[in-house]
């Protein structure tokens, strides 16, 4: 049996070699690079004071928030789903409802924005007050936190 040739082994082991993907020679794809780079600038500088926020100033208070997520964390995320824009309103408006008047529990931010919120109505993306628990309040409870109308809806 003959051994193979050198040049048929260098040939098969370039054969193996996984292939890096060719760069994109046309403009556009830098471009788009480029600008898909930049988009996330204003995300980042919004980003950076709550993160330093939250492992220097929270970390010696300590995490009192009274929602679930903490309201750095909600920030953090609506800038991180919804863009530096409309986080940063979202993000606003939940820090005004965090006083000690305000609401309390669990408010996460939403998946999508709301439907009357747009660029030049930027107030309209926050939940400027806590909704009602429940739908109906506290007062729609009982001790047991079964409805006082027996769980019929619309019971008058």
């Amino acid at each position: 049996m003959k051994a193979p040739e050198r040049d048929d082994f260098e040939a098969a082991l370039a054969a193996a070699r996984p292939r890096a993907p060719a760069p994109s020679a046309t403009p556009e794809g830098r471009l788009g690079r480029v600008l898909g780079a930049l988009k996330l600038v204003p995300r980042t500088v919004l980003r950076l004071p709550i993160l330093a926020y939250r492992y220097t100033l929270s970390s010696f208070m300590g995490r009192q928030c009274r929602y679930l997520p903490t309201c750095s964390d909600y920030a953090d995320t609506a800038i991180r789903r919804h863009g530096a824009y409309a986080g940063f309103f979202m993000a606003a408006a939940r820090i005004c409802r965090c006083h000690p008047w305000g609401g309390h529990g669990y408010d996460p931010v939403p998946e999508r924005l709301p439907a009357g919120g747009h660029a030049l109505a930027p107030w309209r993306y926050g939940v400027w007050r806590m909704p009602p628990e429940g739908g109906a309040g506290e007062e729609g409870a009982g001790e047991d936190g079964a409805d006082k109308d027996g769980g019929r809806a619309g019971a008058g």
